[in-house]
């Protein structure tokens, strides 16, 4: 499966759907036939979305964790507690569930964040705001791994 980059401003209609980027459901309909998963993120208030064979293989990596861990119990319970499957329609678009929108205070504009092999959802206004917490000169880099180091950008 291709990789999705970049980040482009999408409107969410009144029923809550967004429509993805023509650029990547081409890709979504080859790779899932459009069906995806969608959950939140753990740290930040946003989604996640996946095509749901990449999904597949993280939930199966979270269930075989020790659940009898606190931490572990955790993450199990948010990500694959709140993993919804949703389908890209012919128009490209897709309903976000009203509780996962709500997390996200997603209401109008979403920015969409490619991450590789999965996307971020954000409020837009919020997403600028985090963009440039990450920008500042003040911005605290410490807990990089070290192989970040080593990457030539």
């Amino acid at each position: 499966m291709g990789s999705f980059r970049g980040l482009t401003s999408i409107s969410l209609d009144d029923k809550g759907r967004m429509a993805l980027p023509a650029r990547y459901r081409e890709l979504l309909t080859e790779a899932c036939d459009g069906n995806l998963v969608l959950t939140i993120d753990t740290e930040d208030p946003c989604l996640l979305l996946y095509p749901l064979p990449v999904w597949e293989g993280i939930q199966a990596r979270l269930e075989a964790l020790p659940s009898y861990n606190p931490a572990t119990r955790r993450i199990q319970r948010l990500l694959i507690g709140h993993a919804t499957d949703v389908q890209m329609d012919k128009q490209g678009r897709v309903l976000l569930p009203m509780v996962l929108r709500a997390y996200a205070r997603l209401d109008k504009q979403v920015a969409l964040i490619g991450q590789g092999q999965r996307f971020e959802l954000w409020d837009e206004a919020m997403w600028m705001q985090r963009r440039e917490e990450y920008l500042a000169p003040t911005h605290d880099m410490a807990g990089l791994p070290a192989e970040l180091s080593e990457l030539a950008l």
